[in-house]
């Protein structure tokens, strides 16, 4: 059975990341993504939902930046609306000269502390720091043109991607772009010129879906199994999160003839990298009033990356589901009970008082602040053990029999 499961997981992770090129939320991969998993739910005798919502696909076509008779290399904010500005360029390094300035109709070229993390979207209502918050409101009313943004790393909120953007927002409406922290030190001999920003951009109208499997008796308190089936554009996506799509996949295998005393739901969310995670809050709205009958959430991310074994972080479960799992584990030597983290859809259930366990890789947790691989070119199939991803399907399939 492994060594068919291992293929199928192959077969699957071709599929998600190699003959569908980009899964971003609105794009055509994005939907044909959610299509392939609920054909093959509906393949395996699952009874299947799809929860549509508006969601908007981005292109650009690069930007250029000229000061002083020099190109700077810029890249276009994601989402972010196109431009084409010649004004005064002016570097703010802080909240407290964001309050102070006058920038109508100037390039403001946001630098240093105030460019250190990513900015949350507007509209992000899991994480938003009131400086996150200041900050925007501020941008918003200064006036300003363009956005000139230099960053370095901020792999806990904006992945392993070397410069990040600043911003990353289909709300947010100031133009922008960025660049390296050593491209920004050249630009600050500028500070106080005219300058000139071409950027184009476009931000397209479209559709996404999450999709539900169900199987057991409805009424029934349920197990939900969720993993987020979009990808940031410019990257295949592999652990992030084609494997816990596969995972749900090879799940919907081997609970085919699942008869136990809980409903079981295999979700795939749709927008977990994505601004304004509108699958997510679509579930939300969906079970404003039903959270109390989920017994205990698991959510996939993060898993079957070729180092290293994989994790199962525990959080508010009952006791004896928690003996239950632990029992799983030490039949499953390739798993062990790893550190609790945040990053994560389970998230979604913690908010709401329900009990959850967040499966991914012990490296990934170990190295979410500081490494260079997801939301990078570098996400992609050769990072990935299938083995890994049997091994946590096995496993999972095993905990949710037995409870």
């Amino acid at each position: 059975m492994k060594e068919q499961l291992k293929k199928n997981s192959e077969n699957y992770l071709r599929i998600l990341c190699s003959d569908i090129s980009d899964r971003s939320v609105g794009s055509e991969g994005n939907r044909e993504a959610t299509q392939f998993f609920r054909d093959s739910l509906d393949s395996l005798d699952w009874e299947t939902e799809s929860r549509e919502f508006e969601a908007t696909d981005w292109k650009e076509g690069g930007a250029s930046l000229k000061a002083g008779g020099m190109d700077f290399r810029v890249l276009v904010s994601p989402y972010s609306l196109g431009c084409s500005v010649k004004a005064s360029l002016k570097a703010v390094s802080s909240i407290e000269e964001l309050e102070k300035g006058d920038f109508g109709g100037i390039i403001i070229f946001l630098h240093g502390e105030i460019a250190s993390e990513q900015i949350m979207p507007k509209n992000f209502v899991f994480y938003n720091p009131e400086s996150h918050q200041k900050i925007v409101a501020l941008l918003e009313k200064s006036g300003a043109a363009a956005l000139v943004c230099a960053t370095g790393r901020n792999a806990a909120l904006a992945g392993g991607v070397y410069p990040f953007p600043l911003f990353e927002d289909g709300d947010f409406d100031i133009p922008s772009v960025y660049m390296t922290a050593e491209e920004g030190e050249k630009l600050m001999e500028y500070a106080g010129q005219e300058v000139e920003l071409i950027s184009r951009s476009e931000r397209i109208p479209g559709k996404g879906y999450n999709i539900t499997g169900k199987k057991g008796y409805s009424g029934k308190d349920r197990i939900v199994i969720t993993a987020h089936i979009d990808a940031k554009k410019g990257t295949p996506g592999a652990i992030d999160n084609a494997t816990g799509v596969i995972i749900l996949l090879l799940l919907a295998e081997l609970l085919r003839d699942y008869e136990g005393s809980y409903q079981l739901e295999l979700v795939a969310f749709n927008g977990e990298d994505y601004y304004s995670v509108p699958g997510q809050m679509a579930y939300i709205m969906d079970n404003a009033d039903n959270f109390g009958s989920i017994a205990f959430n698991i959510n996939i991310d993060g898993a079957g990356y070729m180092e290293g074994v994989s994790a199962f972080s525990f959080y508010n479960l009952p006791e004896e589901i928690l003996d239950k799992a632990r029992e799983v584990i030490q039949n499953h030597p390739a798993i062990k009970e790893g550190v609790q983290w945040a990053q994560g859809d389970h998230g979604i259930f913690l908010h709401y008082g329900r009990p959850a366990l967040a499966v991914s890789s012990e490296w990934f947790i170990d190295h979410i602040d500081n490494q260079d691989i997801t939301h990078t070119p570098k996400d992609n199939p050769s990072i990935v053990d299938c083995s890994r991803v049997v091994e946590i399907a096995l496993a999972l399939n095993d905990l949710i029999r037995s409870v």
